[in-house]
């Protein structure tokens, strides 16, 4: 190693797995100093993005964690839970290697299961009284801001109790970490963004309830409800802003029951369900807030014979020859190769998936480094403190 030119090692090293760089940051003094490089980092990132090279699939569970890579099914390998401490903990999205964790509202973490680090999120109390929320009212979100090259966390509660002269509807609150600054902010709400939380949301959580990023952008889908709500709205919060808004609808889909919202080669797409026939996929090929003429009905996926229904699917990734779409349909045992011109399905059988898991497509990369955090004792005490307050959660 010592007479191979650092230069030739960058170029090899940048084509290898970031579970593989991890070790070999013990090879020498000059390999620690370049895998820990932030320019590496970038450079490592950038190639597998654009490469599509060495994808997992994060199988997540309660109390569970597992990555397999999506070239390798067989060699399943256990991810040490880093908040196996608190209660169910819950991914609640992914972007460029990193996940994001929690527990609670005042539990979150942000993850790197490459490297196996962790960041956790100072503690930030829910401004709402015991007894007024449950996991039900909460959305979160989490992605990579572009314009300010920062990650960010959005937390966002509704409140079940009826606001009085000073807040109309249901009270809600929305707040957003920056790993930047390494602090949260509370966001004021437009009255276009309040007017929609006058009634409840909280029947789309289970699995609606966590953020979609696309455009730099988080996306929640807010389903109709007979009777009280006209029409399916999205709202996005503009990560570089720091701004919740409203984006157009497909006019077509205004009155549909049965919703969900994905993403797929970086595009929004909305999923509409005929539960026991088929799905609709529908993409925004053009990202405009105010033109709904940007969406386009992009497939059609009939269920298949081995699914009694469509619980859930999401779209997860093309093939490399871009004929074949990989989907969840209801869990991460029935991971699909849906092909687009013949309809068929092929399976992806990972090796002792034998729980419901539910499926996250990850690169990986070294974001976030090698060193992780390591939270003071006295912040390790208030956050138990804090998450004693919201045992009733």
């Amino acid at each position: 190693m010592a007479n191979i030119p650092m230069d030739i090692i960058n170029d090899i090293f940048l084509r290898l797995p970031a579970t593989t760089l991890v070790r070999f940051r013990v090879l020498s003094k000059p390999c620690f100093s370049l895998i820990d490089s932030p320019e590496f980092v970038s450079s490592h990132l950038s190639r597998t993005l654009e490469t599509g090279d060495h994808l997992m699939i994060l199988l997540r569970g309660p109390r569970i964690l597992r990555t397999v890579y999506l070239d390798s099914p067989d060699k399943v390998s256990d991810v040490e839970h880093p908040l196996q401490a608190g209660g169910l903990t819950e991914v609640f999205g992914s972007c460029n290697g990193l996940v994001g964790l929690t527990n609670s509202p005042s539990d979150m973490a942000i993850f790197n299961p490459s490297s196996r680090k962790i960041h956790r999120l100072p503690v930030e109390p829910v401004d709402f009284p015991e007894g007024t929320i449950t996991l039900e009212f909460v959305f979160y979100g989490f992605g990579y801001d572009s314009v300010n090259d920062d990650y960010k966390v959005v937390r966002m509660i509704q409140c079940k109790c009826q606001g009085g002269e000073e807040n109309f509807g249901f009270p809600f609150e929305i707040k957003v970490f920056s790993l930047k600054r390494n602090s949260w902010k509370r966001i004021s709400l437009d009255f276009e963004v309040q007017i929609l939380f006058v009634y409840f949301y909280y029947h789309l959580l289970y699995r609606r309830g966590n953020g979609v990023l696309a455009s730099n952008s988080l996306h929640w889908v807010l389903p109709r409800s007979q009777g009280v709500i006209a029409f399916n709205t999205i709202i996005r919060f503009d990560l570089a802003s720091e701004e919740l808004g409203v984006l157009s609808f497909p006019q077509e889909l205004y009155c549909e029951d049965n919703m969900d919202i994905g993403v797929l080669d970086g595009c929004l797409c909305l999923m509409c369900y005929n539960e026991f026939h088929h799905v609709d996929v529908w993409v925004l090929r053009e990202y405009k807030v105010e033109d709904s003429r940007s969406w386009t009905k992009l497939f059609r996926v009939p269920k298949p014979e081995s699914v009694e229904s469509f619980e859930l699917l999401r779209p997860l990734l093309y093939s490399k020859d871009r004929t074949k779409i990989l989907l969840e349909i209801n869990d991460a045992k029935n991971l699909m190769w849906f092909d687009l011109a013949s309809k068929r399905f092929t399976r992806v059988r990972i090796k002792d998936c034998d729980r419901p898991y539910s499926a996250e497509i990850l690169v990986s990369s070294l974001v976030l480094g090698c060193k992780g955090d390591h939270p003071a004792r006295e912040d390790q005490m208030t956050r138990k403190s804090i998450k004693r307050g919201y045992a009733y959660l």
